[in-house]
Protein backbone atom coordinates (compact mmCIF):
# COMPACT_ATOMS: atom_id res chain seq x y z
CA UNK A 1 0.00 0.00 0.00
CA UNK A 2 2.85 2.37 0.84
CA UNK A 3 4.59 1.52 -2.45
CA UNK A 4 1.42 2.47 -4.35
CA UNK A 5 1.18 5.79 -2.52
CA UNK A 6 4.81 6.52 -3.26
CA UNK A 7 4.37 5.79 -6.95
CA UNK A 8 1.29 7.96 -7.05
CA UNK A 9 3.07 10.91 -5.44
CA UNK A 10 5.98 10.44 -7.77
CA UNK A 11 3.66 10.48 -10.80
CA UNK A 12 1.98 13.65 -9.58
CA UNK A 13 5.33 15.32 -9.13
CA UNK A 14 6.38 14.36 -12.66
CA UNK A 15 3.14 15.69 -14.11
CA UNK A 16 3.48 18.94 -12.22
CA UNK A 17 7.04 19.31 -13.37
CA UNK A 18 6.01 18.60 -16.99
CA UNK A 19 3.23 21.17 -16.71
CA UNK A 20 5.68 23.79 -15.42
CA UNK A 21 8.04 23.04 -18.26
CA UNK A 22 5.26 23.37 -20.81
CA UNK A 23 4.12 26.61 -19.25
CA UNK A 24 7.61 28.01 -19.39
CA UNK A 25 8.01 26.87 -23.00
CA UNK A 26 4.72 28.46 -23.92
CA UNK A 27 5.75 31.70 -22.22
CA UNK A 28 9.05 31.62 -24.06
CA UNK A 29 7.36 31.09 -27.41
CA UNK A 30 4.85 33.88 -26.77
CA UNK A 31 7.71 36.18 -25.90
CA UNK A 32 9.57 35.20 -29.04
CA UNK A 33 6.65 35.67 -31.48
CA UNK A 34 5.68 38.94 -29.75
CA UNK A 35 1.97 38.09 -29.50
CA UNK A 36 1.65 36.44 -32.91
CA UNK A 37 -0.47 33.67 -31.41
CA UNK A 38 -2.96 36.15 -29.99
CA UNK A 39 -3.09 37.83 -33.39
CA UNK A 40 -3.83 34.50 -35.07
CA UNK A 41 -6.62 33.77 -32.60
CA UNK A 42 -8.16 37.20 -33.25
CA UNK A 43 -7.91 36.68 -37.00
CA UNK A 44 -9.55 33.29 -36.64
CA UNK A 45 -12.50 34.85 -34.80
CA UNK A 46 -12.74 37.57 -37.44
CA UNK A 47 -12.75 34.98 -40.23
CA UNK A 48 -15.50 33.01 -38.45
CA UNK A 49 -17.64 36.18 -38.35
CA UNK A 50 -17.01 36.79 -42.05
CA UNK A 51 -17.92 33.19 -42.89
CA UNK A 52 -21.15 33.46 -40.88
CA UNK A 53 -22.05 36.68 -42.71
CA UNK A 54 -21.30 35.10 -46.09
CA UNK A 55 -23.44 32.08 -45.23
CA UNK A 56 -26.33 34.42 -44.37
CA UNK A 57 -25.90 36.23 -47.69
CA UNK A 58 -25.76 32.92 -49.56
CA UNK A 59 -29.01 31.83 -47.93
CA UNK A 60 -30.66 35.13 -48.84
CA UNK A 61 -29.51 34.89 -52.46
CA UNK A 62 -30.60 31.24 -52.64
CA UNK A 63 -34.09 32.24 -51.46
CA UNK A 64 -34.20 35.04 -54.04
CA UNK A 65 -33.10 32.66 -56.79
CA UNK A 66 -35.82 30.18 -55.82
CA UNK A 67 -38.38 32.99 -55.87
CA UNK A 68 -37.29 34.21 -59.32
CA UNK A 69 -37.34 30.66 -60.69
CA UNK A 70 -40.86 30.24 -59.38
CA UNK A 71 -41.90 33.54 -60.97
CA UNK A 72 -40.41 32.74 -64.37
CA UNK A 73 -40.95 29.01 -64.65
CA UNK A 74 -43.64 28.16 -62.10
CA UNK A 75 -47.37 28.65 -62.16
CA UNK A 76 -48.43 32.27 -61.76
CA UNK A 77 -51.71 31.38 -60.06
CA UNK A 78 -51.92 31.99 -56.32
CA UNK A 79 -54.65 29.38 -55.81
CA UNK A 80 -53.36 26.35 -54.01
CA UNK A 81 -54.88 22.89 -53.73
CA UNK A 82 -53.09 20.28 -51.68
CA UNK A 83 -52.18 17.11 -53.60
CA UNK A 84 -53.62 14.92 -50.85
CA UNK A 85 -57.04 15.93 -49.44
CA UNK A 86 -56.10 14.44 -46.08
CA UNK A 87 -53.34 17.04 -45.74
CA UNK A 88 -55.98 19.75 -45.54
CA UNK A 89 -57.33 18.48 -42.22
CA UNK A 90 -57.09 21.02 -39.40
CA UNK A 91 -54.53 20.22 -36.73
CA UNK A 92 -55.47 21.91 -33.46
CA UNK A 93 -52.32 20.82 -31.65
CA UNK A 94 -50.81 23.72 -29.76
CA UNK A 95 -53.62 26.21 -30.40
CA UNK A 96 -55.09 28.04 -27.44
CA UNK A 97 -58.72 27.90 -28.59
CA UNK A 98 -61.53 27.80 -26.07
CA UNK A 99 -64.08 24.99 -26.41
CA UNK A 100 -66.81 27.55 -27.16
CA UNK A 101 -64.66 29.11 -29.91
CA UNK A 102 -63.84 25.69 -31.33
CA UNK A 103 -67.53 24.83 -31.57
CA UNK A 104 -68.27 28.07 -33.47
CA UNK A 105 -65.37 27.46 -35.84
CA UNK A 106 -66.44 23.89 -36.52
CA UNK A 107 -70.02 25.03 -37.16
CA UNK A 108 -68.78 27.63 -39.66
CA UNK A 109 -66.62 25.10 -41.49
CA UNK A 110 -69.44 22.56 -41.49
CA UNK A 111 -71.82 25.09 -43.06
CA UNK A 112 -69.31 25.88 -45.78
CA UNK A 113 -68.87 22.19 -46.53
CA UNK A 114 -72.63 21.62 -46.66
CA UNK A 115 -73.06 24.62 -48.95
CA UNK A 116 -70.45 23.28 -51.35
CA UNK A 117 -72.29 19.94 -51.44
CA UNK A 118 -75.69 21.54 -52.06
CA UNK A 119 -74.49 24.11 -54.57
CA UNK A 120 -75.94 23.29 -57.99
CA UNK A 121 -73.44 22.52 -60.72
CA UNK A 122 -73.71 24.99 -63.58
CA UNK A 123 -73.99 23.47 -67.02
CA UNK A 124 -71.14 24.47 -69.28
CA UNK A 125 -72.52 26.39 -72.22
CA UNK A 126 -71.19 25.57 -75.64
CA UNK A 127 -69.36 28.37 -77.37
CA UNK A 128 -71.53 30.10 -79.97
CA UNK A 129 -69.99 32.22 -82.70
CA UNK A 130 -71.36 35.76 -82.49
CA UNK A 131 -72.61 37.37 -85.72
CA UNK A 132 -70.43 40.10 -87.19
CA UNK A 133 -71.69 43.67 -86.49
CA UNK A 134 -74.26 45.05 -88.92
CA UNK A 135 -72.59 48.47 -89.19
CA UNK A 136 -69.49 47.05 -90.89
CA UNK A 137 -69.26 47.62 -94.63
CA UNK A 138 -69.88 44.48 -96.71
CA UNK A 139 -67.88 43.69 -99.81
CA UNK A 140 -69.97 41.09 -101.66
CA UNK A 141 -68.11 38.37 -103.51
CA UNK A 142 -70.32 36.16 -105.72
CA UNK A 143 -69.01 32.73 -106.71
CA UNK A 144 -70.88 30.79 -109.38
CA UNK A 145 -70.51 27.01 -109.70
CA UNK A 146 -68.34 25.80 -112.55
CA UNK A 147 -70.06 24.61 -115.71
CA UNK A 148 -73.26 26.59 -115.18
CA UNK A 149 -76.02 25.63 -117.67
CA UNK A 150 -78.94 27.67 -118.95
CA UNK A 151 -81.45 25.18 -117.63
CA UNK A 152 -80.28 25.59 -114.02
CA UNK A 153 -82.83 27.36 -111.75
CA UNK A 154 -81.60 29.39 -108.78
CA UNK A 155 -83.20 28.19 -105.54
CA UNK A 156 -81.14 30.09 -102.92
CA UNK A 157 -77.65 30.81 -101.73
CA UNK A 158 -75.23 29.98 -98.93
CA UNK A 159 -73.84 33.09 -97.19
CA UNK A 160 -70.58 32.98 -95.23
CA UNK A 161 -69.28 36.15 -93.57
CA UNK A 162 -65.54 36.54 -93.03
CA UNK A 163 -64.02 39.38 -91.03
CA UNK A 164 -61.28 41.21 -92.94
CA UNK A 165 -59.19 44.29 -92.13
CA UNK A 166 -57.51 47.14 -94.01
CA UNK A 167 -55.01 49.56 -92.48
CA UNK A 168 -56.53 52.68 -90.98
CA UNK A 169 -57.07 55.66 -93.23
CA UNK A 170 -55.86 59.19 -92.48
CA UNK A 171 -57.95 61.86 -94.16
CA UNK A 172 -58.03 65.66 -94.37
CA UNK A 173 -60.97 67.54 -92.93
CA UNK A 174 -61.23 70.59 -95.18
CA UNK A 175 -63.21 73.40 -93.57
CA UNK A 176 -64.49 75.81 -96.22
CA UNK A 177 -66.02 78.99 -94.82
CA UNK A 178 -67.85 80.97 -97.50
CA UNK A 179 -67.12 84.67 -97.38
CA UNK A 180 -69.83 87.24 -98.18
CA UNK A 181 -69.81 91.00 -98.64
CA UNK A 182 -72.84 93.00 -97.61
CA UNK A 183 -74.04 95.46 -100.32
CA UNK A 184 -75.13 98.99 -99.35
CA UNK A 185 -76.70 101.69 -101.68
CA UNK A 186 -75.59 105.29 -101.18
CA UNK A 187 -76.53 108.52 -102.99
CA UNK A 188 -73.86 110.92 -104.08
CA UNK A 189 -74.82 114.35 -105.40
CA UNK A 190 -72.81 115.99 -108.14
CA UNK A 191 -73.15 119.53 -109.36
CA UNK A 192 -74.50 118.41 -112.76
CA UNK A 193 -76.60 115.31 -111.97
CA UNK A 194 -77.46 112.71 -109.38
CA UNK A 195 -76.25 109.17 -109.68
CA UNK A 196 -76.57 106.05 -107.58
CA UNK A 197 -73.47 104.08 -106.71
CA UNK A 198 -73.15 100.70 -105.01
CA UNK A 199 -70.34 100.37 -102.51
CA UNK A 200 -69.19 97.20 -100.69
CA UNK A 201 -68.62 97.05 -96.95
CA UNK A 202 -68.87 94.63 -93.94
CA UNK A 203 -67.38 91.23 -94.85
CA UNK A 204 -69.52 88.33 -93.51
CA UNK A 205 -68.01 84.90 -92.74
CA UNK A 206 -68.88 82.06 -90.35
CA UNK A 207 -66.64 81.65 -87.30
CA UNK A 208 -64.18 78.75 -87.15
CA UNK A 209 -65.43 75.73 -85.23
CA UNK A 210 -63.69 75.01 -81.93
CA UNK A 211 -60.33 73.29 -82.46
CA UNK A 212 -58.53 71.42 -79.68
CA UNK A 213 -55.17 73.12 -80.23
CA UNK A 214 -55.15 76.68 -81.61
CA UNK A 215 -52.71 77.33 -84.44
CA UNK A 216 -52.44 73.58 -85.04
CA UNK A 217 -53.71 71.36 -87.84
CA UNK A 218 -54.37 68.38 -85.55
CA UNK A 219 -58.03 67.43 -85.38
CA UNK A 220 -59.78 65.78 -82.42
CA UNK A 221 -59.76 62.33 -84.00
CA UNK A 222 -56.01 62.52 -84.76
CA UNK A 223 -55.18 63.52 -81.18
CA UNK A 224 -57.47 60.77 -79.88
CA UNK A 225 -55.72 58.17 -82.06
CA UNK A 226 -52.24 59.21 -80.91
CA UNK A 227 -53.15 59.21 -77.20
CA UNK A 228 -55.07 55.94 -77.34
CA UNK A 229 -52.33 54.16 -79.29
CA UNK A 230 -49.72 55.12 -76.71
CA UNK A 231 -51.63 54.74 -73.44
CA UNK A 232 -54.00 51.93 -74.40
CA UNK A 233 -52.09 49.94 -77.02
CA UNK A 234 -48.71 51.01 -75.56
CA UNK A 235 -47.18 52.10 -78.88
CA UNK A 236 -44.44 54.73 -78.41
CA UNK A 237 -44.72 57.84 -80.54
CA UNK A 238 -41.73 56.91 -82.71
CA UNK A 239 -43.49 53.70 -83.76
CA UNK A 240 -46.64 55.62 -84.58
CA UNK A 241 -44.60 58.07 -86.67
CA UNK A 242 -43.32 55.09 -88.68
CA UNK A 243 -46.85 53.77 -89.12
CA UNK A 244 -48.10 57.13 -90.44
CA UNK A 245 -45.11 57.32 -92.75
CA UNK A 246 -46.21 54.06 -94.37
CA UNK A 247 -49.51 55.66 -95.44
CA UNK A 248 -47.77 58.79 -96.75
CA UNK A 249 -48.18 61.10 -93.73
CA UNK A 250 -44.91 62.50 -92.40
CA UNK A 251 -45.10 63.88 -88.86
CA UNK A 252 -41.96 65.24 -87.14
CA UNK A 253 -41.28 64.01 -83.61
CA UNK A 254 -41.29 67.60 -82.32
CA UNK A 255 -44.80 68.07 -83.72
CA UNK A 256 -46.10 64.93 -82.03
CA UNK A 257 -44.52 65.92 -78.71
CA UNK A 258 -46.11 69.35 -78.99
CA UNK A 259 -49.52 67.81 -79.63
CA UNK A 260 -49.05 65.52 -76.62
CA UNK A 261 -48.20 68.43 -74.32
CA UNK A 262 -51.11 70.47 -75.64
CA UNK A 263 -53.54 67.56 -75.22
CA UNK A 264 -52.40 67.00 -71.64
CA UNK A 265 -52.89 70.68 -70.84
CA UNK A 266 -56.39 70.53 -72.30
CA UNK A 267 -57.34 67.53 -70.15
CA UNK A 268 -55.66 68.72 -66.93
CA UNK A 269 -58.76 70.47 -65.56
CA UNK A 270 -60.88 67.39 -66.31
CA UNK A 271 -58.28 65.24 -64.52
CA UNK A 272 -58.43 67.52 -61.46
CA UNK A 273 -62.23 67.24 -61.44
CA UNK A 274 -61.88 63.45 -61.52
CA UNK A 275 -59.53 63.58 -58.54
CA UNK A 276 -62.05 65.65 -56.56
CA UNK A 277 -64.85 63.16 -57.21
CA UNK A 278 -62.75 60.13 -56.23
CA UNK A 279 -61.56 61.72 -52.98
CA UNK A 280 -65.15 62.65 -52.06
CA UNK A 281 -66.13 58.96 -51.91
CA UNK A 282 -66.01 57.02 -48.63
CA UNK A 283 -64.18 53.87 -49.77
CA UNK A 284 -60.97 53.95 -51.82
CA UNK A 285 -58.09 51.62 -52.65
CA UNK A 286 -54.55 52.99 -52.85
CA UNK A 287 -51.47 51.45 -54.44
CA UNK A 288 -48.27 52.61 -56.09
CA UNK A 289 -46.16 51.43 -59.02
CA UNK A 290 -42.85 52.33 -60.59
CA UNK A 291 -42.28 54.36 -63.73
CA UNK A 292 -38.75 55.09 -65.07
CA UNK A 293 -38.04 58.81 -65.50
CA UNK A 294 -34.91 60.37 -67.03
CA UNK A 295 -32.75 62.26 -64.54
CA UNK A 296 -31.17 65.03 -66.60
CA UNK A 297 -28.48 65.70 -63.99
CA UNK A 298 -27.32 62.08 -63.85
CA UNK A 299 -28.14 61.43 -67.54
CA UNK A 300 -29.88 58.14 -66.81
CA UNK A 301 -33.32 56.74 -66.00
CA UNK A 302 -34.20 56.45 -62.33
CA UNK A 303 -37.04 54.66 -60.59
CA UNK A 304 -39.98 56.94 -59.87
CA UNK A 305 -43.47 56.18 -58.56
CA UNK A 306 -47.06 56.80 -59.62
CA UNK A 307 -49.72 56.62 -56.90
CA UNK A 308 -53.07 55.09 -57.84
CA UNK A 309 -56.33 55.90 -56.03
CA UNK A 310 -59.50 53.99 -56.94
CA UNK A 311 -63.05 54.74 -55.83
CA UNK A 312 -64.52 51.27 -55.37
CA UNK A 313 -68.22 52.13 -55.43
CA UNK A 314 -68.00 54.67 -58.29
CA UNK A 315 -65.50 52.52 -60.22
CA UNK A 316 -63.28 55.54 -60.95
CA UNK A 317 -59.50 55.70 -60.82
CA UNK A 318 -56.79 58.34 -61.02
CA UNK A 319 -52.99 58.31 -60.95
CA UNK A 320 -50.96 60.88 -59.02
CA UNK A 321 -47.36 61.86 -59.71
CA UNK A 322 -45.29 63.98 -57.31
CA UNK A 323 -41.73 64.24 -58.62
CA UNK A 324 -41.57 60.44 -58.57
CA UNK A 325 -41.49 60.23 -54.76
CA UNK A 326 -42.79 57.24 -52.79
CA UNK A 327 -42.35 58.98 -49.44
CA UNK A 328 -45.10 59.00 -46.83
CA UNK A 329 -45.49 62.78 -47.19
CA UNK A 330 -46.91 62.30 -50.71
CA UNK A 331 -49.86 60.15 -49.64
CA UNK A 332 -50.38 62.28 -46.52
CA UNK A 333 -50.74 65.40 -48.66
CA UNK A 334 -52.84 63.56 -51.25
CA UNK A 335 -55.37 62.24 -48.70
CA UNK A 336 -55.19 65.10 -46.18
CA UNK A 337 -58.94 65.85 -46.41
CA UNK A 338 -60.14 62.32 -47.05
CA UNK A 339 -62.67 60.65 -44.72
CA UNK A 340 -63.63 57.00 -45.11
CA UNK A 341 -62.12 53.55 -45.62
CA UNK A 342 -58.68 53.18 -47.22
CA UNK A 343 -57.59 49.74 -48.46
CA UNK A 344 -53.87 49.22 -49.06
CA UNK A 345 -51.08 46.65 -48.99
CA UNK A 346 -48.56 46.42 -46.14
CA UNK A 347 -46.39 49.38 -47.19
CA UNK A 348 -45.33 51.18 -44.01
CA UNK A 349 -46.24 54.63 -45.36
CA UNK A 350 -49.96 53.87 -44.89
CA UNK A 351 -49.63 52.99 -41.19
CA UNK A 352 -50.09 56.64 -40.22
CA UNK A 353 -53.81 56.29 -41.01
CA UNK A 354 -54.24 53.91 -38.09
CA UNK A 355 -54.33 57.01 -35.89
CA UNK A 356 -56.20 59.45 -38.14
CA UNK A 357 -59.72 60.31 -37.07
CA UNK A 358 -62.39 59.46 -39.61
CA UNK A 359 -60.23 56.99 -41.58
CA UNK A 360 -60.56 53.19 -41.41
CA UNK A 361 -57.53 51.28 -42.72
CA UNK A 362 -58.23 47.96 -44.47
CA UNK A 363 -55.73 45.26 -45.50
CA UNK A 364 -55.36 43.04 -48.55
CA UNK A 365 -55.72 39.27 -48.17
CA UNK A 366 -54.20 38.66 -51.61
CA UNK A 367 -50.86 40.06 -50.44
CA UNK A 368 -50.91 37.83 -47.35
CA UNK A 369 -51.79 34.80 -49.47
CA UNK A 370 -48.93 35.62 -51.84
CA UNK A 371 -46.44 35.57 -48.96
CA UNK A 372 -47.51 32.07 -47.92
CA UNK A 373 -47.46 30.86 -51.55
CA UNK A 374 -43.82 31.95 -51.80
CA UNK A 375 -42.94 29.95 -48.66
CA UNK A 376 -44.39 26.62 -49.86
CA UNK A 377 -41.01 25.12 -50.76
CA UNK A 378 -39.47 26.11 -47.45
CA UNK A 379 -42.28 24.99 -45.11
CA UNK A 380 -44.89 23.00 -46.99
CA UNK A 381 -46.92 21.96 -43.95
CA UNK A 382 -47.28 25.42 -42.45
CA UNK A 383 -47.82 27.17 -45.78
CA UNK A 384 -50.50 24.69 -46.88
CA UNK A 385 -52.37 25.16 -43.62
CA UNK A 386 -52.26 28.96 -43.94
CA UNK A 387 -53.41 28.83 -47.59
CA UNK A 388 -56.26 26.50 -46.64
CA UNK A 389 -57.52 28.97 -44.03
CA UNK A 390 -57.35 31.89 -46.43
CA UNK A 391 -59.17 29.78 -49.04
CA UNK A 392 -62.03 29.30 -46.56
CA UNK A 393 -62.34 33.07 -46.15
CA UNK A 394 -62.59 33.46 -49.94
CA UNK A 395 -65.08 30.59 -49.99
CA UNK A 396 -67.42 32.61 -47.76
CA UNK A 397 -67.28 35.44 -50.31
CA UNK A 398 -68.08 33.06 -53.16
CA UNK A 399 -71.02 31.77 -51.15
CA UNK A 400 -72.39 35.32 -50.75
CA UNK A 401 -71.89 36.02 -54.46
CA UNK A 402 -73.63 32.80 -55.53
CA UNK A 403 -76.63 33.66 -53.38
CA UNK A 404 -76.68 37.25 -54.71
CA UNK A 405 -76.64 38.75 -51.21
CA UNK A 406 -76.87 42.49 -50.69
CA UNK A 407 -74.23 44.37 -48.70
CA UNK A 408 -76.02 43.95 -45.36
CA UNK A 409 -76.53 40.21 -45.83
CA UNK A 410 -72.91 39.78 -46.94
CA UNK A 411 -71.65 41.54 -43.79
CA UNK A 412 -73.77 39.28 -41.59
CA UNK A 413 -72.47 36.17 -43.36
CA UNK A 414 -68.89 37.33 -42.85
CA UNK A 415 -69.45 37.83 -39.12
CA UNK A 416 -71.07 34.42 -38.77
CA UNK A 417 -68.72 32.30 -40.88
CA UNK A 418 -65.50 34.14 -41.74
CA UNK A 419 -64.81 35.89 -38.44
CA UNK A 420 -64.43 32.68 -36.35
CA UNK A 421 -62.04 31.28 -38.96
CA UNK A 422 -59.98 34.49 -38.85
CA UNK A 423 -59.78 34.39 -35.05
CA UNK A 424 -58.48 30.82 -35.08
CA UNK A 425 -56.05 31.66 -37.89
CA UNK A 426 -54.62 34.58 -35.92
CA UNK A 427 -54.00 32.35 -32.89
CA UNK A 428 -52.37 29.72 -35.10
CA UNK A 429 -50.00 32.35 -36.50
CA UNK A 430 -49.04 33.41 -33.00
CA UNK A 431 -48.36 29.84 -31.96
CA UNK A 432 -46.59 28.76 -35.15
CA UNK A 433 -44.23 31.73 -35.44
CA UNK A 434 -41.64 30.39 -32.92
CA UNK A 435 -41.49 27.10 -34.88
CA UNK A 436 -40.73 28.77 -38.22
CA UNK A 437 -37.18 29.11 -39.49
CA UNK A 438 -35.86 32.46 -38.31
CA UNK A 439 -35.29 34.80 -41.22
CA UNK A 440 -36.94 32.40 -43.69
CA UNK A 441 -39.84 33.05 -46.03
CA UNK A 442 -42.37 31.37 -43.74
CA UNK A 443 -41.24 33.48 -40.80
CA UNK A 444 -41.61 36.63 -42.88
CA UNK A 445 -45.07 35.58 -44.10
CA UNK A 446 -46.25 34.98 -40.53
CA UNK A 447 -44.77 38.28 -39.34
CA UNK A 448 -46.33 40.21 -42.25
CA UNK A 449 -49.80 38.72 -41.75
CA UNK A 450 -49.81 39.00 -37.95
CA UNK A 451 -48.77 42.67 -37.99
CA UNK A 452 -51.58 43.51 -40.43
CA UNK A 453 -54.24 41.24 -38.96
CA UNK A 454 -56.36 44.09 -37.57
CA UNK A 455 -56.52 45.64 -41.03
CA UNK A 456 -57.18 42.28 -42.67
CA UNK A 457 -60.08 41.42 -40.38
CA UNK A 458 -61.91 44.75 -40.68
CA UNK A 459 -63.46 43.93 -44.05
CA UNK A 460 -66.32 42.17 -42.22
CA UNK A 461 -67.55 45.52 -40.86
CA UNK A 462 -69.23 46.50 -44.14
CA UNK A 463 -70.53 44.34 -46.95
CA UNK A 464 -69.13 46.81 -49.51
CA UNK A 465 -65.54 46.24 -48.43
CA UNK A 466 -63.52 43.84 -50.57
CA UNK A 467 -61.18 41.10 -49.43
CA UNK A 468 -58.25 42.34 -51.44
CA UNK A 469 -56.75 45.05 -53.60
CA UNK A 470 -56.84 43.00 -56.82
CA UNK A 471 -59.05 45.46 -58.70
CA UNK A 472 -56.59 48.24 -57.87
CA UNK A 473 -53.71 46.12 -59.17
CA UNK A 474 -55.69 45.46 -62.34
CA UNK A 475 -56.02 49.22 -62.82
CA UNK A 476 -52.22 49.54 -62.56
CA UNK A 477 -51.52 46.76 -65.07
CA UNK A 478 -51.62 49.03 -68.18
CA UNK A 479 -48.84 51.07 -66.57
CA UNK A 480 -46.69 47.96 -66.22
CA UNK A 481 -47.34 46.97 -69.84
CA UNK A 482 -46.59 50.50 -71.03
CA UNK A 483 -43.18 50.47 -69.33
CA UNK A 484 -42.13 47.66 -71.65
CA UNK A 485 -43.19 49.67 -74.69
CA UNK A 486 -41.93 53.21 -74.20
CA UNK A 487 -39.31 52.28 -71.53
CA UNK A 488 -39.21 55.66 -69.72
CA UNK A 489 -40.60 59.19 -69.45
CA UNK A 490 -38.32 62.01 -70.59
CA UNK A 491 -38.83 64.18 -67.49
CA UNK A 492 -41.16 64.87 -64.56
CA UNK A 493 -43.59 66.85 -66.74
CA UNK A 494 -43.92 63.93 -69.15
CA UNK A 495 -44.59 61.55 -66.24
CA UNK A 496 -47.27 63.90 -64.89
CA UNK A 497 -48.88 64.05 -68.33
CA UNK A 498 -48.79 60.24 -68.48
CA UNK A 499 -50.65 60.15 -65.15
CA UNK A 500 -53.43 62.27 -66.70
CA UNK A 501 -53.80 59.97 -69.70
CA UNK A 502 -53.68 56.75 -67.66
CA UNK A 503 -56.32 58.14 -65.28
CA UNK A 504 -58.85 59.08 -67.95
CA UNK A 505 -58.32 55.97 -70.09
CA UNK A 506 -58.54 53.85 -66.93
CA UNK A 507 -61.97 55.35 -66.26
CA UNK A 508 -62.98 54.53 -69.85
CA UNK A 509 -62.05 50.91 -69.28
CA UNK A 510 -63.85 50.78 -65.92
CA UNK A 511 -67.03 52.26 -67.45
CA UNK A 512 -66.85 50.08 -70.59
CA UNK A 513 -66.54 53.14 -72.85
CA UNK A 514 -64.78 53.14 -76.21
CA UNK A 515 -61.78 55.44 -75.62
CA UNK A 516 -61.51 56.48 -79.28
CA UNK A 517 -65.08 57.77 -79.33
CA UNK A 518 -64.74 59.38 -75.92
CA UNK A 519 -61.43 61.13 -76.61
CA UNK A 520 -62.62 62.40 -80.00
CA UNK A 521 -65.78 63.89 -78.49
CA UNK A 522 -63.96 65.35 -75.47
CA UNK A 523 -61.26 66.97 -77.62
CA UNK A 524 -64.08 68.53 -79.64
CA UNK A 525 -65.85 69.98 -76.58
CA UNK A 526 -63.13 70.51 -73.98
CA UNK A 527 -62.16 74.02 -75.13
CA UNK A 528 -65.75 75.17 -74.60
CA UNK A 529 -65.92 73.60 -71.12
CA UNK A 530 -62.56 75.08 -70.10
CA UNK A 531 -63.72 78.57 -71.08
CA UNK A 532 -67.25 78.40 -69.61
CA UNK A 533 -67.30 77.91 -65.84
CA UNK A 534 -71.07 77.39 -65.82
CA UNK A 535 -70.48 73.94 -67.36
CA UNK A 536 -69.46 71.08 -65.08
CA UNK A 537 -66.44 69.15 -66.37
CA UNK A 538 -67.77 66.08 -64.57
CA UNK A 539 -70.28 65.70 -67.42
CA UNK A 540 -67.37 64.76 -69.70
CA UNK A 541 -66.01 61.99 -67.46
CA UNK A 542 -66.55 58.56 -69.07
CA UNK A 543 -69.18 57.25 -66.63
CA UNK A 544 -71.36 60.37 -67.09
CA UNK A 545 -70.59 60.74 -70.80
CA UNK A 546 -71.78 57.18 -71.40
CA UNK A 547 -75.22 57.98 -69.97
CA UNK A 548 -75.82 60.78 -72.49
CA UNK A 549 -74.21 59.24 -75.59
CA UNK A 550 -74.81 56.19 -77.73
CA UNK A 551 -71.34 54.69 -77.78
CA UNK A 552 -69.62 51.47 -78.54
CA UNK A 553 -68.20 49.38 -75.74
CA UNK A 554 -64.59 49.50 -74.66
CA UNK A 555 -62.50 47.37 -77.07
CA UNK A 556 -60.85 44.24 -75.79
CA UNK A 557 -57.17 44.70 -74.94
CA UNK A 558 -54.23 42.49 -74.13
CA UNK A 559 -53.75 44.28 -70.81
Amino acid sequence: MSDFSTDKDKLIQELLQERDELFQENYRLRKIDNGALDTLEAKAQELEAVVAKKEQQIKKLTDQLAWFRHKFFGSSSEKHIAPDPDQRKIDWDGLEVLPEEKAVIEDAEKELIEYERRKPVKDKQKAVRQPLPDHLRREVEIIEPEGKQDNWVRIGEEVTEILEYKPGEAYVRQVRRIKYAEKQTTEERNTDNEQKEEKTSAIRIAPMPFLPLPRSNAGPSMLAELMMNKYFYHLPFHRQISMFKMIGVRLPASTINGWFQGSSDLLRALYNRLKEIVLESDYIQVDESTIPVINNEKHKAQKAYLWMVRSVMDNLVFFHYDKGSRAQKVVVDLLKKYQGAVQTDGYQAYSIYEQKKGVLLLGCWAHARRKFSESLKEDKTGAEYALAQIAKIYQVEQMATDQEMDYKQRAELRKRLAYPIMRAFEKWIEGYYPKALKGGKMSKALYYTYNLFLRLSRYHLDGRYLLDNNLAENAIRPLAVGRKGYLFCGNHDAAENAAIMYSLLGCCKASDVNPREWLTDVFTKIALYNSNYDLDLADLLPHNWKKSNDCQKFPESSN
